[in-house]
């Protein structure tokens, strides 16, 4: 019994010192001029539906929830939107090059149509991102306008 509370102790005094490893959750500024929904002018329906199921990985506007205040959570959640932002960044739209964005717009349209994105781990907690099968065609085709119109 007294090797299980040393054990116990230890697994609890850890947990309690991993939460002081900070975990950078400040979003930069977002500007009107750079941002894909205000550049493209993109329809209210739309827009909320990417911000419903992209832009907490792939904007600067992440809402943080509960659980990624928690390490070891936290390390996974800020990877997470880390990467997304790597890949695709809603909020600097316009700094990228025409051919980026052609391959942003492409790959995104697979990534629906392959349903990758938004993570399934994402949606178990975050139902208003399990976009209906109308919605993700919805979305897709908006993606799909924007590419064939060459208005990126």
């Amino acid at each position: 019994m007294n090797k299980t509370l040393k054990i116990i102790f230890w697994v609890i005094l850890c947990f309690i010192l991993i939460q002081l490893i900070p975990v950078d959750k400040e979003n930069l500024p977002v500007k009107k001029s750079e941002n894909f929904t205000d550049v493209q002018k993109t329809p209210e329906n739309i827009t909320s539906l990417l911000r419903n199921a992209c832009y907490d990985c792939h904007s600067n506007e992440t809402k943080y929830p509960g659980y990624a205040y928690i390490a070891p959570f936290s390390w996974s959640v800020k990877s997470h939107i880390n990467e997304g932002r790597e890949h695709l960044n809603f909020s600097v739209w316009s700094t990228y090059n025409d051919d980026l964005k052609k391959g942003m717009l492409e790959k995104s349209v697979q990534t629906i149509e392959n349903k990758t994105m938004p993570m399934p781990a994402y949606i178990i907690y975050h139902n208003e991102a399990n976009l209906t099968d109308a919605e993700k065609t919805l979305l897709k085709n908006y993606f799909q306008e924007i590419l064939n119109s060459r208005s990126y």
